[in-house]
């Protein structure tokens, strides 16, 4: 199963729209956000993604009801501040990963074949014992100036970074 992983939007609605294009060119089947959409109004940018799309919150979401609702509104699913997915045999750690003492936590639980999680802006893909650990980066590109996201394959138990423009 090939899963696109999002994190860090930040409101930048032109390269929401490009990652959206993007992703649906590659046929993924299940969309993860790991947070930090920022306010409502950037829900709608998300509308033509095929996949459906599970997200949850990041530190900078505002108005985290409102956002769900908007999300909803477009076959789209926020959880909260964390969800547990199964794909295939993967089962999946989402989380934003601004408290690092869940991060850490997560990743030496051994309970989770992936995580994926955001928040620092920063892409890497790393192997901790038996547990894959992706961030996908930032979509916005305010930080690193790279605009970034993910593609996890739970066949070959792999991922890889994919930037756009």
């Amino acid at each position: 199963m090939l899963i696109g992983l999002l994190s860090d939007s930040h409101d930048n609605l032109p390269k929401i729209k490009r990652a959206v294009a993007v992703i649906n060119d590659l046929n993924v089947e299940m969309i993860l956000h790991a947070g930090d959409y920022c306010a409502p109004f950037a829900a709608g940018a998300y509308d033509q993604l095929k996949a459906h799309m599970i997200g949850v919150f990041g530190n900078n979401d505002a108005e985290h009801e409102i956002i769900k609702q908007k999300f909803a509104a477009i076959r789209h699913e926020i959880r909260g501040r964390f969800a547990e997915i199964k794909a295939g045999d993967a089962k999946i750690a989402l989380t934003h990963g601004d408290d690092p003492e869940l991060l850490a936590s997560l990743t030496n639980s051994g309970s989770y074949r992936v995580i994926i999680h955001g928040h620092n802006h920063q892409a890497k893909i790393s192997e901790h014992t038996d547990t894959l650990v992706v961030n996908p980066g930032e979509i916005c590109g305010y930080l690193t100036g790279r605009y970034t996201f993910g593609i996890l394959d739970t066949g070959k138990m792999s991922a890889k970074i994919v930037d756009f423009e």
